[in-house]
């Protein structure tokens, strides 16, 4: 099939540290070019990709040294998009929902996967105007909110190559923290339960503009406290030794999580996670076998005493049998062929 592929342009493709739809779009494109597809990447300039890559603006818009409108240049990638899309037999889009409008207008078929929370109050009346858009959920629980509402064509849980991300057999001595500094996050809650545990905790975390407020007035003072590590942003290869490291993720979140691509990276180094039960995490982690779900510090601590009976090789088969990009490429193929029929 002739496949576009329309990346954020907030980080390139994939992403040199945090982003996890661009990482996503990435992996979900080099895999359909390995099936043979002809697949165009809308992204930005300084993505590195198999597929034939379209700019949209020079450079990802969060590092680029010249300050731009975001808004701007999604709506120029778009107006390429849409020029060009007699070139495909498929869009699809990984970029909300700023098309919505052209689209139904166009003849050639489309494809959104929603990577974000849906529980937003201004987003039922936009699905109720435009209930016949399809799209796609990263999980069964981020269709809640607009169950009813939403033209849903199916869901497809995240993947990651399994061969990018190493099997560590052996149990670590810290607990890892993995994500963004933003409250919905709990970095304050796991900096909690690592040290109600007594375990060095190690936090790998990118801080936005929107969230650095929060980050100073509190989560700062408390990077001092000797048993918290703040260890900032990584790049692919160094959250692979880290995870693959840790004794356990803390996922501790306060928010309807779509899906967690922390929790499958983790699971895909053999290292077990303990999270809160909000929104994907009961879909994402099976119980005694890839980690625990939680709903507090004190069960988060006891889930600790026992990080033990988790089988670190059950951990990754888990993984390896859900949550790999070979499994989230057959979902989209499979949806991709029920929209624009067989290649």
């Amino acid at each position: 099939m002739r496949i576009a592929q329309v990346a954020p342009l907030h980080e390139s493709v994939p992403p040199r540290t945090y982003g996890g739809t661009e990482r996503i779009v990435h992996y979900l494109t080099e895999a359909l070019v390995r099936e043979g597809h002809e697949v165009t990447l809308y992204a930005s300039g300084d993505s590195r990709t198999s597929a034939r890559l379209r700019p949209g603006v020079a450079e990802a818009l969060r590092s680029s040294s010249t300050h731009r409108d975001p808004l701007a240049w999604h709506v120029l990638q778009l107006a390429r998009v849409a020029r060009e899309a007699a070139d495909h037999d498929l869009v699809h889009f990984h970029t909300d929902f700023l098309h919505y409008p052209l689209w139904r207008r166009m003849s050639v078929p489309q494809l959104t996967t929603l990577h974000g929370r849906l529980d937003l109050p201004d987003l039922r009346p936009l699905y109720e105007e435009f209930g016949d858009i399809r799209v796609v959920s990263v999980s069964d629980s981020q269709r809640l909110p607009l169950r009813d509402v939403a033209r849903w064509a199916g869901t497809v849980y995240n993947g990651i190559p399994a061969e990018s991300y190493t099997f560590q057999s052996e149990r670590g001595s810290y607990l890892a923290f993995l994500g963004r500094i933003s409250p919905e996050k709990g970095p304050e809650t796991a900096m909690d339960i690592a040290i109600r545990a007594g375990i060095p905790l190690k936090m790998a975390a990118k801080t936005d503009a929107i969230d650095r407020e929060y980050f100073d007035a509190r989560i700062r003072h408390r990077l001092a406290h000797p048993l918290v590590e703040y260890v900032g942003e990584l790049d692919e290869h160094h959250k692979n030794e880290f995870l693959g490291g840790a004794l356990a993720l803390l996922f501790p979140i306060d928010w309807p999580e779509p899906f967690g691509l922390a929790m499958i990276e983790a699971m895909a180094c053999g290292t077990p996670v303990i999270a809160y039960s909000r929104g994907a995490v009961p879909e994402v982690v099976s119980e005694g076998v890839s980690g625990y779900v939680v709903a507090s510090v004190d069960e988060a601590v006891d889930a600790i005493d026992r990080i033990d009976r988790i089988d670190r090789a059950g951990c990754r088969a888990h993984f390896e049998q859900r949550f790999t990009a070979e499994h989230m490429l057959q979902g989209y193929l499979d949806l991709y062929r029920q929209i624009a029929g067989p290649a």
